[in-house]
């Protein structure tokens, strides 16, 4: 202590037993507790934003500036991959588009052939029943022998299969009788030639086809064509039991389509 100083007092401590000095008291429990809970928030408070300035600094020092070619790169690079993804998407949507236009194509294309399908047997079922009108039917025309149709289809190269259909309705209940024969003309080694029915059917002494009906038949055969033959036409001849023989003439064209009108011979 020193001469300036003014003497402080002392403040007597009571003694313990035996003249021990108690220790000082030591603070409560929960006022302790409380200093170290407003401290606590503080503390993380200025950690948070402490890690918030750093990352922040960081970004700025690592990120690209806006016009550096690094930025331009990047920018470049997600346009290409949004166009990419555009480009894809445009691509699955053709594909599905051209998918359906197809599909569309061909099941119009089997309507189509099933539509011409049904028009053909139309067609042929209304020939059928105008035939059968003509034959017998009560305004039907009155005509004697005749030859309605011819058609040959091939066998192989040589070989052909024909089928005529007879008509007559001039002697309604009369039975015709009698026998087919056919001639076809063309040409071989660039001359005319008529092969006769003994030379299509390969036989010297063959016999015609045997007809026999009251109002129509279908007669069927085969002839056979020379190697080198051209046919141009098909002579069809009726020779009936009685009376005179009848010649009808077809193109070749005509007698190996579906249908082969007739064409008479004067």
């Amino acid at each position: 202590m020193t001469p300036s100083d003014p003497e402080q007092p002392s403040t007597p401590h009571p003694a313990g037993p035996a003249g021990h000095v108690p220790e000082p008291v030591a603070a409560p429990a929960a006022v302790r507790d409380a200093l170290v809970g407003r401290r606590g928030p503080i503390l993380l408070g200025m950690v948070a934003v402490s890690l918030l300035f750093g990352l922040w600094g960081a970004w700025r020092v690592l990120a690209p500036a806006q016009d550096s070619p690094q930025a331009k790169l990047e920018d470049t690079e997600r346009e290409s991959r949004s166009q990419q993804r555009q480009i894809e998407q445009l691509q699955q949507r053709v594909a599905t588009l051209s998918r359906s236009d197809q599909i569309s194509r061909d099941a119009n294309r089997d309507l189509q052939s099933t539509l011409a399908e049904r028009d053909e047997e139309i067609a042929g079922l209304r020939a059928d029943v105008a035939f059968y009108e003509r034959l017998v039917g009560s305004t039907a025309q009155r005509r004697g022998l005749a030859v309605h149709s011819l058609k040959l289809q091939p066998q192989n190269d040589t070989a052909w299969h024909f089928t005529g259909t007879l008509t007559q309705n001039l002697n309604r209940g009369a039975v015709s009788t009698g026998q087919l024969t056919l001639a076809i003309e063309g040409t071989r080694g660039g001359k005319l030639e008529k092969l006769t029915w003994p030379v299509l059917r390969q036989q010297t002494d063959a016999p015609g086809v045997t007809y026999s009906f009251k109002y129509f038949q279908q007669v069927e055969g085969d002839v056979f064509l020379p190697p080198g033959f051209t046919p141009v036409r098909v002579a069809v001849r009726l020779a009936p039991r009685s009376g005179a023989a009848i010649e009808q003439s077809f193109t070749w064209a005509e007698a190996t389509r579906d249908v082969a009108p007739a064409t008479a011979s004067p």
